[in-house]
């Protein structure tokens, strides 16, 4: 459980207390009851078994993949996975590889809906860029429609594990990874996927 799920519960508890000893009436508590229900729910941080071997990439959230595309970037041609996170789903994030955190930016922006393309740039973002095992991968934490909140743990400089835990998007989000061009991308557009868990590209072999 991510703690923000205790403060909001715990929020939500007193009021139905306020609510009940105000009015002696359970009816008018059963609101307040619910919303602490729904975020201890919202904010669960399960335990995740992260996949072992060389040269994987693991999603950073949980949710659907809505594209695989190559894209142009000042670094040269690259591809670019986009996961939206709905306020179902675990808004933990994760590392999708081990290695130094290279970059560590925050870019404010607009609330477009996250499945919207052009929230891939215009939204309030974080970018993370992490180097390790032969590979840079960059990845953004994309604030949508309902997220007004990004929350990145991660220092430049700092050593990390493939699948850690490394922030959370508040309340339906979108995550993008952005991989070198000659990587194999193993997911498809409409996959269900996990934080961390995952796989959704892998290096190839050398010759």
């Amino acid at each position: 459980m991510v703690r923000d799920g205790y403060f909001y519960g715990a929020a939500f508890w007193l009021a139905a207390v306020a609510v009940v000893y105000f009015t002696g009436d359970w009816w008018w508590a059963i609101l307040p009851v619910l919303l602490a229900g729904f975020f201890l729910w919202f904010f669960r941080d399960p335990r995740r078994e992260i996949p072992a071997g060389a040269g994987l990439i693991v999603s950073p959230g949980d949710g659907v993949v809505t594209e695989t595309v190559g894209i142009d970037t000042p670094e040269g041609r690259r591809q670019r996975i986009s996961v939206f996170l709905s306020v179902f789903n675990v808004h933990v994030n994760r590392m999708p590889i081990a290695g130094e955190v290279v970059r560590v930016e925050y870019k404010k922006g607009l609330y477009l809906n996250a499945m919207n393309p052009e929230s891939a740039e215009r939204n309030e973002q974080s970018i993370i860029t992490v180097r390790g095992e032969g590979i840079e991968v960059t990845f953004k934490q994309i604030a949508g429609l309902l997220a007004r909140r990004i929350v990145c743990n991660l220092k430049q400089g700092q050593r990390v594990k493939r699948g850690d835990r490394m922030g959370l998007i508040k309340f339906g989000s979108r995550v993008d990874v952005i991989l070198p061009a000659d990587v194999e991308i193993v997911v498809k557009k409409g996959d269900k996927v996990s934080g961390g868990k995952s796989v959704l590209a892998r290096q190839r072999a050398s010759a």
